[in-house]
């Protein structure tokens, strides 16, 4: 299995230097075969992969200074435009974009010829010495492919690994723990089926005052001058916080839910949807919904739980979890759910939360009866 991970390097002036050019002939390669390709189409021709790559050679040959750093990394950049173009006829994604300075600055090495990892040193080809790495590689097997890149002014390594060896299978759940209904809000991170509640870390909100205070200080200052760059270097550090306290929060729950329980239930939200309404779509995509989701999935997979996602328009927080019954009408402001029989009295997110345990339970005895009758029709 290819599984990867991202760790911090420490790299020193000349190894800084030699990231920054190599981020740099990056973009100028990427730039100028996408400007080739799309005069190209405007002159009536129909560029492929051999055209474009006759054009990277004819580059090269006219800017000899591209041969400072490997040799992979203009190549790279050359089959990155290549796969975009390929995702762009599919109808996967937008035509390609021209590549901006300080936007996503990074460089990939895919020939594991070419770079080499002992302990917690990195080597690059046509670089003398060698990186420092804040740990050791955490997943043993074949390193297929590196890439630096920058962030709030840090620099990355993302290593992808060939390895037969699961890193989850000392963390499985044992087969009688039962299982769990989480759903997801704005108000409380996540309520649980078996009663407990998470607050909403929310940790953009938290650092709204001294954001709008460093983007007053930086449309005061002359763009492109020194004290410009220093605040908008302050302002990428503090996005740069944000975010790892939100992904802090997101492991931490998602390891524990998926140690502790076999079943795991979640809702199908729409995102994207619920993004739309402006008054709530800070504080939706704060929280961090669809990383949660994405965290859970692989996480389950690895050790063995069950995951089952919840039908879009399963209307968890309308049904008594104790009777079944249905409401019609269930507005935002009723944060209890009573029940017209009078089973229950209770929060809206734990009776959701239970619902949805309900029907994971329920999809599980479906898929089970089920799978005989297929084997026979086998």
């Amino acid at each position: 299995m290819l599984l990867g991970q991202k760790i911090e390097i420490r790299p020193n002036a000349k190894q800084e230097e030699y990231f920054l050019k190599s981020v740099g002939i990056k973009r100028f390669v990427w730039n100028n075969c996408l400007s080739e390709w799309s005069d190209a189409y405007k002159r009536g021709y129909k560029p492929d992969e051999i055209y474009i790559q006759f054009f990277y050679k004819c580059l090269r040959e006219r800017n000899t200074w591209i041969d400072e750093v490997s040799a992979r990394i203009g190549r790279g950049a050359v089959d990155d435009l290549l796969l975009a173009f390929q995702r762009f006829f599919k109808k996967q994604s937008e035509y390609p974009k021209f590549k901006k300075r300080g936007v996503h600055d990074s460089f990939s090495i895919r020939e594991k010829e070419k770079f080499s990892i002992n302990g917690r040193k990195l080597k690059i080809e046509k670089l003398k010495t060698k990186i420092n790495m804040r740990q050791k590689p955490r997943f043993e097997g074949i390193q297929k492919q590196i890439t630096i890149s920058c962030k709030g002014g840090k620099w990355f390594a993302s290593i992808l690994t060939d390895t037969s060896k699961n890193p989850f299978i000392d963390k499985v759940p044992a087969e009688n723990q039962g299982g769990v209904g989480i759903d997801m809000g704005i108000k409380h991170f996540a309520a649980l089926s078996d009663g407990t509640i998470y607050e909403a870390n929310q940790p953009l909100k938290k650092k709204l005052k001294k954001l709008a205070k460093l983007q007053r200080s930086l449309a005061r200052k002359q763009r492109l001058s020194n004290r410009w760059h220093k605040v908008k270097e302050k302002i990428a550090k503090l996005y740069y916080y944000i975010t790892c306290k939100r992904q802090a929060v997101l492991h931490e729950f998602t390891d524990y839910i998926t140690k502790t329980y076999k079943l795991i239930v979640i809702e199908d939200l729409n995102i994207s949807g619920m993004s739309k309404n402006h008054h709530l779509t800070r504080a939706i995509l704060d929280v961090g919904m669809s990383e949660l989701r994405r965290q859970l999935e692989y996480k389950s997979k690895f050790r063995g739980c069950e995951l089952v996602i919840a039908d879009r328009w399963f209307a968890s927080s309308k049904i008594c979890s104790q009777c079944g019954l249905k409401k019609d009408v269930l507005s935002l402001a009723e944060r209890t759910f009573i029940c017209s029989n009078g089973c229950i009295s209770l929060s809206r997110d734990k009776n959701a939360a239970k619902n949805l345990l309900n029907y994971g339970r329920d999809w599980i005895e479906r898929d089970q009866k089920r799978m005989p009758e297929l084997s026979k029709c086998a």
